[in-house]
């Protein structure tokens, strides 16, 4: 799974991860974040109706279009596995997919003394990188929302944990934003991932509550 996250690369950095190319896109001002939590805005990409890569921020947890009120179940993550046939997820699965900025996430294990001990995973450098995510617009609660896509845990994140979210291969950008590409072929491209690069390292128990947003949330102890 994928419960916290970082972002505090520049936008500079994160902006030519992408083919964006509107001025309010290029010119976003945008604060290091350390500890994003379930239910905050963040930034995804997704295309346009014009077919163009835009940045739009909505509330990580999902509230599918046809929702009449916000899902009180966990919504931040949607099973790769099954998503493109699950209720809550198909029609964003078909056509709304989308790619969530990030340069590391969270995950904890149970340490001796009973405690929950938090792990910094990241790509070697912190250099920046994409989940695979899908995204909705609920009219009627005026609504955009977005939940990333996580498949079962490979070296060497199964050592922390069971699932892990799934950190698209850039070469796969385009395929996955495509709404032309059918729910199938673009399923299969979540087997081009870079989760296999991913280095991690255990951090102060501070990031245990979301309310810690300090820099020092990713130094290792």
């Amino acid at each position: 799974m994928c419960g916290r996250f970082t972002l505090f690369t520049s936008w500079t950095e994160i902006y030519d991860l992408y083919n964006l190319t509107r001025d309010a896109d290029r010119g976003r001002n945008t604060a290091p974040r350390y500890n994003i939590a379930p239910t905050q805005d963040v930034p995804f990409v997704h295309l346009d109706k014009e077919g163009n890569q835009v940045v739009s921020d909505g509330q990580w947890w999902l509230v599918p279009h046809w929702a009449k009120e916000k899902p009180k179940w966990a919504m931040f993550n949607a099973r790769s596995e099954d998503a493109d046939k699950k209720p809550a997820f198909r029609d964003a699965f078909k056509s709304k997919r989308c790619l969530i900025p990030a340069d590391g996430f969270y995950e904890w294990t149970k340490a001796d003394d009973g405690g929950k001990d938090p792990w910094w995973i990241h790509l070697p450098d912190a250099r920046p990188f994409s989940f695979a995510g899908l995204w909705a617009h609920n009219d009627a609660l005026d609504i955009t929302s977005c939940t990333i896509l996580t498949a079962a845990a490979t070296e060497p994140v199964k050592q922390l944990h069971d699932r892990m979210p799934i950190i698209l291969d850039p070469d796969a950008y385009d395929a996955w934003l495509d709404p032309e590409n059918p729910a199938d072929e673009a399923k299969a491209l979540l087997n081009k991932n870079l989760d296999g690069q991913l280095e991690f390292h255990r951090v102060s128990r501070n990031v245990n509550t979301f309310k810690y947003h300090d820099a020092d949330a990713i130094e290792p102890i």
